[in-house]
């Protein structure tokens, strides 16, 4: 069959559905991805797929740009006629089911996280709810990354509960991130924070939950991994980074294509965000690499975490909570953080193995090849 996978980067479809577009690929079917592009549209022509780009403005709110890209991927749709599609991220599932919808096109969108749109009030709280339930309206299933998510969207009647479910996050390749012992325990500590540099992930939480401890723990290292995200209106600016990093709050390390070497010399990896999450890639993989986890008790994140046993809970905003639990994390013996990653390892790779994903994907291709042969 014909499947049509659309997201709001090329980046995060050849990333986090790799595993998923090679099974596709391997069983026969033809694989078509529509994205706007970036460095990553040849990786996913190697992979054997067709790329067709699309312009996106993912925080913008235009009406005219909004309808432009509607009308994009409504057009992508009708002339490609795929058999289905599935669609990651908030304008691809809402703009993409529109389409489905008026085009009969099966439609399965992953609601990968709400954003920040979604939990205000006001006019775009509610042009959001009343796009996503014309968006999903016809859709034949509609995934989701936490439970909470899952609620919320039900609770409200934005689905029915009929045609939901529930997966564990993205998934995450265990043999990619295989397990690796924590790094000794010496003079230095090291606390790693990867994710766009958004305010709203809570990295500027982060910086000064670091400032408050380095002064009692001047050896507690506090590392940034992620790109600046200047287009977001949560960005957070290069001169405030470059402020942090010049007072040696933080060490910034830049952005990477592979995130492995960097969780390996990791202790801890920490994420305070109080962003509408789905199930944060970056802690899966932590978790998977057997690192012990420090975050927020948000929906998403909360899940990943056992809390005291696998990592830390803290409130969304508050400074002093995760400080007192970074604090909590250096006075353990070295072999009680060892334990706590190795619990890490074990939540994770008997809850969020890729498999469970790719195995519910599947599911749906093989009720849509009865279908189409009439069964």
């Amino acid at each position: 069959m014909h499947v049509l996978l659309t997201g709001n980067t090329t980046f995060k479809l050849a990333n986090f559905r790799e595993g998923l577009i090679r099974r596709l690929l391997a069983d026969g079917h033809r694989v078509t991805i529509v994205a706007p592009p970036d460095k990553y549209v040849e990786i996913i022509r190697t992979l054997g797929c067709e790329f067709i780009p699309v312009q996106m403005e993912r925080n913008g709110t235009s009406p005219l740009v909004e309808a432009r890209l509607l009308f994009s991927l409504f057009n992508v749709i009708r002339r490609g006629r795929p058999d289905v599609v599935f669609s990651y991220t908030i304008k691809n599932n809402i703009y993409g089911g529109i389409a489905c919808r008026v085009l009969g096109v099966p439609f399965v969108p992953n609601v990968t996280g709400l954003g920040p749109a979604f939990n205000k009030t006001g006019v775009l709280n509610r042009t959001v709810r009343t796009l996503y339930r014309v968006a999903f309206g016809k859709a034949r299933t509609v995934f989701f990354q936490n439970s909470s998510d899952l609620e919320l969207f039900t609770s409200s009647r934005v689905v029915s509960n009929g045609r939901v479910r529930l997966l564990p996050g993205s998934g995450v390749d265990l043999d990619r991130f295989a397990a690796s012992p924590l790094p000794e325990s010496g003079e230095d500590i090291r606390f790693l924070l990867v994710a766009r540099l958004l305010w709203d992930k809570g990295v500027g939480v982060y910086a000064d939950a670091a400032r408050k401890i380095r002064k009692t723990f001047p050896q507690a290292r506090f590392q940034l991994l992620g790109p600046l995200d200047p287009d977001s209106k949560s960005g957070i600016n290069g001169a405030r980074l470059d402020e942090w990093i010049r007072e040696g709050v933080v060490e910034y390390l830049g952005s990477t294509d592979d995130v492995v070497p960097f969780l390996r010399v990791a202790h801890c990896v920490v994420l305070p965000s109080y962003y509408g999450e789905g199930t944060p890639r970056s802690l899966l993989e932590a978790g998977a690499i057997g690192r012990p986890i420090i975050t927020t008790d948000m929906p998403g994140c909360r899940d990943v975490v056992i809390a005291n046993k696998t990592g830390f809970l803290v409130a969304p905003r508050d400074t002093e909570e995760l400080a007192a639990a970074c604090i909590a994390f250096l006075r353990l013996r070295p072999e009680m953080q060892a334990r706590m990653g190795a619990a890490s390892r074990q939540h994770i790779a008997q809850n969020y193995d890729e498999e469970i994903v790719i195995n519910a994907y599947l599911g749906i291709m093989d009720e849509l090849s009865a279908t189409k042969r009439g069964i």
